[in-house]
């Protein structure tokens, strides 16, 4: 039996009232609540979800720049019968390569047979007499405490608005017996999987011969393609997935009524985060429910969302999700939608083969592949059609036989829930800061650039260092309130940190105060401003409405911890800055910089995608500087998981400065904040994220994020760089390894640039295996993109390079006697 319980962390409830049925029939009755479960952690199964691959093989550092074995006279012989005008082109290089597109079965994010998009749909309102009740539940009724529910479905002051939008979460809390069930589950399928690597390797385990092999079906498959994939997302041991809640509540004035209107609100409770594209579809569904209150009325709306069909979108790895966020390119993956349509159309004609002609039918579409607004499109020319921007997944929903056209997002980071802007929360604090410069109180954890700190800046570290956070929004809509909230969730994690949207309230009242002060580090968006007369209830206080922020004066001030010890006494320059008594005027962080970057980028309008992008930047930028302090401070860093092996090819890992000096200078910027992170949920998460994406990720042991920062970011030597260029082109060669190598260059960093300035460096050899890592990439999937960015500079040297390397292949060839003439004679004979 599933229980699950309401919204905040810690606590647990009983249904103190009989939950107002539905009619439904059925004895499963889930329970739901917006609080944590009361379970300990110990109780709880807090092994994280394990990856779907086992640890890959080691690395072979044997590998050359040519990975097959087989003979080369046939393959070069055919390449110089090739015309010498192919090359003259300055496009990429059409040759086939195996490792262009991922070796695992393309699968999709929601198959047809997969869990329902939609959990249950509820329906509150208020009573003049009993306050919020819970009038309707579907497709089963939940216990736990219902009150509590009807009250976050409507909000303060909801009397005083026609319309307005909540949301909030449920945790939903598993029993003890379906942990060890779902455990014991997943130990088999890893079981069956090894047992099908032993048999692929010709290893035959004596206990496995009595083992029946039943259990090796397609599902199973599907896992063992996935063995090396990165599909499978780290949990950071946070619990079950969180069920979120889009709620819709309507005014209607009505003279005849007490009090003179009629207050409803329906939600959708859904386990996918991008819960915003229910919009239009509850509104029509609310205005449905004014006229017709019946239970019909909700099923009908959970048939029609649950009947949306999503089976076409693939399934993208963790690096191609990566990469997709980072780009621009609205064809990044665009392959990938049109091999599942093939797939589809190739299903579709083997089901239809048996089917009798009918004559009465209007004809069917054509089996073809249009692109999303294109006229062959519009015009419904073809059957099926690949999104116009492969960052959505265009769908529809058919409600009351109204098609509803939805957008999913294709690529899904951690802490993004619903459709909030960061432009929108970034330009609301720095508006009022630009007219007029706020000055905050000291605190070493949040000012790290003294009283003058940028108020995002302060956030950003507010929530890093798990301080309590509260958005104000007085007489503002509760839904523009949490939107704001999950826009600064998104902020602090970047993708890449987790433990933020689990304690976030979007939307909470005063009735639950008690309840919020039990939760360390919450999130929480409110209305009523009786909060900022309270501060001892947080850390932090955000007034969305004026674009200020308060530090309290009751903040617990930063604790001194050994590495700061340390770090002063090793540094004493800097003492003034670790004390965050600076002028303000150095900024050692960096952070002046790049919000002057972030406004900029704004003003040009650069776009949502950018921003997003920039702030994940940050966020890593941060981690590994906070690796850096920590081997410098205690000599070792849980937030690296490497191999000493590379660390004389590579010339060492983590960060890179351009000397000692800056390093030094941005430790003791960042040193106050990396300590008070360290002591967090994010942090805690981040090392158990690494861990297990360590097992999954290609090249172990090689960063090459660090290699290709020291080309950006260093002088180096002509030796110095070749020992990076020949590193990359022996190592890189399969799928997830250019995916890799893409995602340290971004095409918003430069794309390529760097890795192709080794074709004009002064070794030959460099340039030639330069050459063969750009051919590669240019044939990648994702690459082809990188190398349409490249300047025409860069492409006419790599055509240079190749046609001297032919050249020079087919003089060889003809000394041995290897021409196009002697293997035709000797095939004729």
């Amino acid at each position: 039996m599933v229980s699950v319980q309401m919204a905040f962390p810690y606590l647990s409830r009983t249904n103190t009232s009989q939950s107002l049925s539905n009619g439904t029939s059925g004895n499963h009755r889930a329970s739901l609540t917006s609080f944590l479960s009361s379970r300990s952690p110990s109780q709880m199964s807090h092994t994280s979800r394990p990856p779907r691959s086992p640890q890959p093989p080691i690395m072979n550092n044997d590998r050359t720049s040519d990975p097959s074995s087989k003979s080369k006279a046939s393959s070069l012989a055919s390449q110089t019968a090739a015309s010498s005008s192919q090359h003259s082109s300055l496009e990429a290089p059409r040759r086939h390569n195996p490792n262009g597109q991922s070796p695992r079965k393309l699968r999709s994010q929601y198959p047809r047979d997969s869990e329902n998009h939609v959990e249950y749909i509820l329906v509150a309102s208020f009573d003049i007499d009993r306050g919020p009740v819970m009038e309707h539940q579907f497709p089963v009724a939940i216990t736990g405490d219902e009150h509590m529910l009807a009250e976050l479905m409507l909000p303060d002051q909801v009397h005083s608005r026609n319309q307005d939008w909540t949301i909030f979460f449920l945790h939903k809390d598993t029993s003890q017996e379906e942990d060890e069930e779902l455990q014991k589950e997943k130990e088999e399928r890893r079981r069956r999987r090894k047992r099908r690597r032993d048999k692929a390797a010709g290893i035959i385990n004596e206990d496995d011969e009595t083992i029946d092999d039943e259990g090796d079906d397609d599902e199973d498959d599907d896992d063992w393609d996935d063995d090396s994939s990165t599909d499978s997302e780290p949990e950071g041991g946070e619990g079950p997935p969180l069920i979120y809640v889009l709620n819709l509540v309507y005014t209607r004035h009505d003279k005849t009524v007490k009090r003179g209107a009629i207050v409803k609100a329906m939600a959708i409770c859904t386990r996918h985060p991008f819960l915003h594209i229910y919009k239009p579809l509850l509104l029509l569904a609310l205005e449905e429910y004014y006229k017709s209150p019946v239970p019909e009325t909700l099923s009908m709306l959970y048939d029609a969302v649950n009947n949306m069909d999503l089976s076409l979108m693939p399934k993208l790895s963790l690096l191609e999700r990566h990469l997709l966020q980072a780009s621009n390119n609205q064809d990044l993956f665009v392959e990938k939608f049109e091999r599942m349509i093939q797939r589809r159309i190739t299903e579709d004609k083997s089901e239809g083969l048996g089917e009798p002609f009918d004559a009465s039918k209007s004809p069917p579409k054509l089996q073809g592949i249009s692109r999303g607004g294109t006229k062959a499109h519009l015009e419904g020319q073809s059957a099926y059609s690949v999104p116009r921007d492969t960052h959505e997944f265009e769908s529809k929903v058919m409600y009351k036989g109204i098609p509803i056209p939805v957008k999913i997002p294709t690529a899904i980071m951690p802490e993004t829930v619903g459709d909030f802007s960061l432009i929108k929360l970034i330009q609301t604090f720095s508006e009022p800061h630009a007219k007029s410069v706020q000055h905050f109180s000291i605190h070493t954890h949040l000012t790290t650039n003294g009283p003058g700190t940028h108020p995002i800046i302060v956030l950003a570290n507010a929530l890093l260092t798990q301080k309590r956070v509260i958005f104000l929004g007085h007489t503002m809509p509760s839904g523009e309130v949490a939107e704001a909230v999950l826009a600064a969730c998104a902020l602090a994690s970047g993708g890449v940190l987790r433990g933020f949207s689990r304690h976030a309230f979007p939307y909470t009242d005063l009735t639950k105060v008690d309840d919020l002060l039990k939760v360390p580090g919450f999130i929480a968006g409110v209305t009523n401003p009786t909060f900022e007369l309270h501060p001892e209830w947080w850390d932090l206080l955000c007034d969305l409405q004026t674009g200020r922020m308060k530090i309290s004066e009751k903040i617990e001030q930063a604790p001194i911890t050994e590495g700061l010890v340390y770090f002063q006494q090793q540094n004493p320059s800097f003492a003034n800055t670790l004390s965050g008594s600076s002028s303000g005027n150095a900024d050692y962080t960096g952070d002046v910089v790049f919000m002057n970057d972030i406004l900029k980028s704004i003003t040009a309008r650069r776009g949502e995608r950018v921003i997003r992008a920039k702030w994940r930047d940050w966020v890593v930028r941060f981690t590994r500087i906070a690796a850096a302090f920590e081997e410098t401070v205690y000599g070792a860093s849980a937030l690296y998981i490497g191999n000493d092996e590379f660390e004389t090819l590579t010339g060492g890992h983590g960060y890179v400065w351009a000397d000692e000096n800056a390093k030094q200078k941005e430790l003791a910027g960042n040193v106050c904040r990396i300590e008070g992170w360290r002591n967090t949920r994010s942090y805690y998460s981040y090392i158990q994220d690494l861990a297990q994406l360590y097992t999954i990720r290609p090249l172990k042991g090689l960063d090459l994020h660090h290699m290709h920062d020291r080309l950006r970011s260093q002088r180096l030597s002509p030796t110095q760089s070749r020992e990076i260029y020949l590193a990359f082109s022996k190592y890189v060669h399969s799928y997830d390894e250019i995916c890799l190598l893409l995602s340290v260059a971004p095409e918003s960093h430069a794309g390529l640039f760097y890795i192709a300035l080794g074709l004009f460096h002064k070794d030959r050899d460099v340039r030639i295996k330069t050459s063969e890592l750009i051919e590669r990439i240019s044939d990648h999937e994702a690459g082809q993109h990188w190398w349409k960015g490249m300047s025409r500079f860069e492409k006419l040297a790599f055509h240079r390079i190749r046609r001297e390397v032919e050249a020079e292949t087919k003089s060889k060839l003809e000394k041995e006697g290897f021409t196009p003439e002697a293997e035709a004679e000797k095939r004729n004979s």
